[in-house]
């Protein structure tokens, strides 16, 4: 139940498609006797996506999770494994062209494959089934192996985990995978701004993980840099993030998203 409505209401809530649903509302209600404050949830709308768009509030938000965590540095001592979470495949495109298509969170296996080359004998789990509530029969798992080997990973090498619907479940499959034992030194593979909801959760499963951030959306010189588009979507991801956090916080425990 928290799965499909954090895919259906949860995503409505979300800014800037909240203010984007409003408008839509209020558009509906200008053809009807409401049509004044219809106009007001278009006007409101409007300022508030314009406002959002032309100020970094999104990049604002960002800054604190993408600095929860500095960036990871090679240690002597080799790593028993590499968990690396999916968000960076495109899989539906990859199955319409027949070839690995990917997405932007694909710095993460590059990222993987760079620490797999490093440390030849960690194990590489990647963990990431299909987030879509319909047509969940195409998983981004199905083509990680062939990432991997494009990035110059046999194979063989790459434990996969194609069932994992959102990164609570990541965290109970990647620990089923991976049955850590006292001693083991797992790494985790995520974008920066993702480590702290996906490090919180997998410790609430009992699986202590090392944080190998990537993929950073923040810098100094790109914080004031004027794209609206850019800066609409840094809002979504950032609001995402922290809402995630939320919802961690308050339940207390990872294993309430994954299905019966």
């Amino acid at each position: 139940m928290y799965f499909v409505i954090s895919k259906t209401v949860g995503k409505l809530l979300l800014p800037p498609d909240l203010f984007f649903s409003l408008g839509v509302i209020g558009l509906a209600l200008v053809l009807t006797h409401h049509s004044g404050f219809g106009t007001r949830l278009i006007l409101g709308a409007f300022y508030a996506l314009a406002v959002c768009g032309l100020l970094p509030l999104g990049a604002a938000m960002l800054v604190p999770l993408e600095n929860r965590f500095p960036a990871w540095s090679p240690t002597p001592e080799a790593p028993t494994g590499i968990v690396v979470l999916g968000g960076g495949i495109d899989e539906y495109l990859s199955a319409e062209r027949g070839e690995t298509v990917p997405d932007r969170g694909f710095a993460r296996l590059i990222a993987a494959a760079k620490l797999a080359r490093q440390y030849p004998d960690a194990r590489l789990i990647y963990t990431g089934g299909s987030s879509n509530l319909t047509g969940n029969d195409i998983r981004e798992a199905d083509f990680a192996a062939q990432a991997f080997e494009d990035l110059g990973i046999s194979r063989s090498r790459v434990e996969i985990e194609r069932d994992a619907r959102n990164t609570a479940e990541n965290a109970v499959r990647a620990k089923q995978l991976a049955s850590p034992k006292l001693g083991d030194r797992w790494l985790l593979v995520t974008s920066a701004y993702h480590m702290p909801r996906s490090v919180k959760l997998f410790h609430k499963v009992g699986f202590v993980v090392e944080p190998v951030p990537t993929d950073w959306q923040t810098g100094i010189e790109s914080f004031w840099r004027l794209d609206p588009l850019k800066r609409l979507g840094q809002l979504k991801t950032a609001s995402r993030e922290w809402i995630g956090l939320a919802v961690v916080w308050i339940t207390g425990n990872a294993v309430f998203a994954m299905p019966p």
